[in-house]
């Protein structure tokens, strides 16, 4: 699916109470994700050429994907190194065991935080996984003093460093 790393997620830290079966695909439409995936920007009469439908079957197609949740956006891909933020990392963040009931406010405040990409709630021993991109280490070290080991909910954290983000396709 397209990178949702300049996107800002407003369901970060909160529990799922609707759980969602997976949604009837057929060919077709698996056809027009695989290309949407690849380029977000693909014209509806080219998606229409590959997936040997009517421009308005396929422009039909895309808007159901829409609106049941299959699609959730089109992004833009940003490189951080070409708005000067070289350095990339994840942090792993544990919450201390009696700010629980925070886990939802630090991700949102985090969310606000120039350097985030993408907050992660995940299992395990650590309660999130941020990915940031910051200019150089020492912008590095002052967000993660600044807004992770000065915040009281925040037990631990362990920064983990980028050298490269590979992907599929």
């Amino acid at each position: 699916m397209p990178s949702a790393s300049s996107a800002r997620s407003s369901s970060a830290g909160r529990k799922s109470k609707n759980v969602r079966s997976a949604v009837a695909l057929d060919d077709v439409d698996r056809i027009l994700l695989d290309q949407l995936v690849r380029d977000a920007r693909t014209p509806n009469n080219a998606l229409a050429a590959l997936a040997g439908i009517a421009p308005s079957t396929c422009l039909g197609r895309v808007r159901s994907l829409i609106e049941r949740g299959v699609i959730r956006g089109f992004h833009a891909d940003i490189d951080p190194a070409a708005l000067g933020r070289d350095l990339e990392a994840m942090i792993a963040v544990r919450v201390q065991a009696s700010a629980r009931q925070h886990l939802g406010a630090l991700a949102q405040q985090l969310l606000t935080q120039e350097q985030v990409l993408d907050v992660y709630f995940i299992a395990g021993v650590d309660d999130y996984l941020i990915h940031v991109a910051t200019a150089n280490s020492e912008e590095l070290r002052s967000f993660v003093l600044e807004n992770l080991s000065a915040h009281p909910a925040v037990a631990s954290t362990e920064t983990i460093l980028i050298f490269e983000h590979m992907r599929p396709r």
